[in-house]
């Protein structure tokens, strides 16, 4: 198990050169600059090219990419932001908890509403049990997150005056956008949980375990469960992975303070180490939740915790 973690870690070092790489080249052929995106239309041709001299755009591409991976691997630092001038790293740091936060609650709402379900759904096929929830898991996975806001907004906070439209006052501002991105996913663990319910109980280990007197719910929650589960841990940490900087809509949406928006103001005015740092730090987050993903498969089907533990590579 700890060769596969070391090695699954060791893998982020080609992972984040290459996307920052990506992202570097990306970025250099939007069109523009970022002294014309940082003082405006009405700014002079010599006051631009002074900017962009002093920000060093004017530099080659290779040369800006490998002095900005210099510092980013060998000082961990991740460059200033042409905006505010202020460190990457911290301008990440405090926006980080907002999505984490966001992206924990929203996965949560998603697992406690879609997992249930997913069971009575399988456990009761092709009844009224079954047909209503995966058609209201149609229905609202098919709708983006951020049309299930506008419509929370509008009923909970110009309606009813119950929750905050916009900004984070307190916990309550975390309510609607956590439900916003929680149900369009919940539907899709509804989804994710039927099907490999239904694949699951038709197992022979199932069939012994009912034949031998075993009560229907220690069948189903003991026994096909864990196997069922597979499926559902590897969407919740995709899902997880996700949000905490995709979800870039429903964060302006909610006027919330997170990583995608800021990513997304620096695209806009070709901030490099804005977007460049932001998506570096989202990259090995994401690859930190997959390998939890990959890990916690080992807890659940004791036939992968064989494997990791009589692993000798």
């Amino acid at each position: 198990m700890h060769r596969f973690i070391a090695k699954r870690l060791l893998m982020m070092i080609p992972i984040v050169i290459g996307v920052s790489l990506i992202i570097f080249v990306l970025i250099d052929l939007i069109p523009g600059d970022p002294g014309s995106s940082l003082l405006g239309a009405g700014a002079r041709q010599e006051d631009i090219d002074m900017l962009n001299e002093e920000l060093g755009h004017n530099r080659p591409l290779i040369q800006r990419y490998g002095l900005y991976m210099y510092n980013a691997i060998f000082r961990l630092d991740l460059g200033l932001s042409y905006a505010t001038k202020r460190p990457v790293f911290t301008e990440v740091v405090n926006r980080l908890p907002v999505s984490l936060t966001v992206a924990f609650n929203a996965v949560l709402f998603s697992i406690v509403f879609g997992v249930p379900l997913g069971v009575l759904s399988a456990v009761k096929q092709n009844t009224l049990f079954d047909r209503f929830p995966t058609g209201f898991a149609l229905l609202i996975s098919s709708q983006p997150a951020f049309l299930i806001g506008l419509v929370l907004m509008l009923i909970f906070s110009l309606w009813l005056g119950l929750l905050p439209a916009t900004g984070i006052t307190s916990w309550r501002s975390y309510i609607m956008p956590m439900i916003a991105f929680g149900l369009p996913n919940g539907g899709r663990q509804l989804r994710f949980t039927r099907s490999s319910m239904l694949e699951t109980i038709r197992q022979d280990y199932v069939r012994t375990a009912k034949g031998k007197g075993a009560p229907a719910q220690v069948v189903i929650w003991k026994h096909a469960m864990k196997n069922a589960l597979l499926p559902v841990i590897t969407l919740a940490g995709q899902s997880f992975g996700i949000l905490i900087g995709g979800a870039v809509a429903t964060e302006t949406l909610f006027g919330l303070p997170g990583l995608g928006t800021f990513i997304v103001s620096g695209i806009q005015q070709k901030d490099v180490p804005v977007v460049t740092g932001g998506i570096m730090i989202l990259a090995v987050l994401f690859s930190i939740v997959i390998l939890l993903v990959d890990i916690s498969y080992a807890f659940v089907d004791p036939r992968i915790r064989a494997k990791y533990s009589g692993s000798k590579a």
